[in-house]
């Protein structure tokens, strides 16, 4: 059996990584950059600290500050619309999860126009062209964008996310730069940091998990639970190591996939538009309980990976380790314990269900799934 392993062409880390922007742009001829981002990174300065290095360095660029959290079709389309009238030529995301998802969707679709609709490019969509040049500069440590192959739109219209996997969208760089990250409230670090612990774990017990992928993921949960605490409190050396961390969480589930914690957890953020990250830290714990009898030695692994001392334990114990942890680490960085916390509607649990069981993340759950499944797991509120 062959495996495959995408990553970034380049990818710079540290605090002050930022800096190496304007040599890489020179360094690969690019002329005029169309940057994505939201208005609330532009109210933080975010925004300001990239366009003053572009400016000093007389380099060429516009911007489309959009975004919404879950980007939407229609702010896809908009990013179109804006790339060709600013005449770029490459992308800058400057965000989490959704300018880079918006970015990537906007950069397969410049480069391959018969996926103007955006809801083609749904699943392992057909592309035949690398998407524009993008550059990822992420201010959340949790998703991973920069390093993956996934992006994920909302259908507004029909209630529902949908996933769209295509290795011509990988950024081809990625600036992993702390700095970046420290204006982030405590509860955004919490969210986004159990949301690169989720990517860890679902990643290292996913049906298509191996070797390497879990090398990667074993190492991405030590980081991120030795880490995520500190840097909520607002330590900058926690913060360094997260970024890190949810980075090579994704080097390792971008190319094996995930499972039902994001099947389950994009209809919500579709219904509610709860964010990705608090729906995921909530159906983590539970969802891990659920398929411990189908993971083998791997929660063993993962509770010695959050510090736990598992020697003695026999295995029913580990995986019961395992899930205590976790549950522990969400309820220390104040994550809500309750999807009835964040909006749960019990009359949508059918509805929310059925887009969860056709999402393409829970195909790689190790256990398998039924409709009545994964009712009941919603159902725990």
């Amino acid at each position: 059996m062959t495996q495959r392993m995408m990553l970034n062409e380049t990818a710079f880390f540290g605090a002050g990584a930022i800096r190496n922007l304007p040599d890489e742009v020179r360094r690969r001829g690019l002329a005029k950059a169309l940057i994505v981002s939201d208005k609330a990174l532009v109210a933080a300065g975010a925004v300001k600290r990239v366009t003053d290095l572009m400016d000093a360095h007389q380099l060429h660029w516009a911007l489309y500050d959009e975004v919404v959290p879950n980007p939407t079709i229609a702010v896809v389309q908009r990013g179109v619309e804006i790339f060709k009238r600013a005449e770029a030529d490459y992308l800058i995301a400057i965000g989490g999860g959704s300018p880079q998802d918006t970015s990537k969707a906007i950069g397969i679709i410049i480069n391959n126009p018969e996926f103007a609709d955006v809801r083609s490019l749904e699943g392992f969509a057909p592309t035949r062209n690398p998407c524009v040049t993008l550059i990822a500069i992420p201010t959340t440590a949790g998703t991973a964008a920069e390093v993956t192959i996934n992006y994920v739109i909302t259908d507004e219209e029909k209630r529902r996310k949908f996933v769209c996997i295509d290795p011509h969208d990988i950024p081809r760089v990625a600036i992993v730069d702390a700095e970046m990250m420290a204006s982030m409230p405590p509860s955004l670090k919490a969210a986004t940091g159990i949301d690169a612990l989720t990517h860890a774990i679902e990643g290292y017990v996913t049906r298509g998990a191996w070797k390497l992928t879990d090398m990667l993921h074993l190492n991405a949960i030590e980081i991120i639970s030795q880490s995520l605490r500190d840097a909520v409190e607002g330590d900058m050396q926690a913060l360094e190591q997260m970024a890190l961390g949810q980075y090579v969480a994704g080097m390792g589930f971008s190319n094996v996939g995930l499972g039902l914690v994001h099947g389950m957890a994009h209809p919500l953020g579709a219904f509610y538009n709860v964010p990705h990250g608090v729906a995921n830290a909530i159906l983590l714990p539970r969802v891990m309980a659920w398929n411990a009898d189908y993971t083998g030695e791997k929660y063993r692994a993962i509770a010695r990976a959050m510090g736990v001392k598992t020697d003695t334990l026999s295995l029913a114990e580990a995986r019961l380790a395992a899930v205590e942890a976790v549950k522990q680490l969400c309820r220390d960085v104040g994550i809500p314990p309750s999807l009835v916390d964040v909006g749960l509607n019990p009359d949508d649990i059918p509805a929310l269900a059925q887009a969860a069981l056709d999402d393409v993340c829970t195909g790689g759950n190790p256990r398998e799934a039924t409709l009545e499944d994964i009712k009941a797991l919603y159902r725990q509120g």
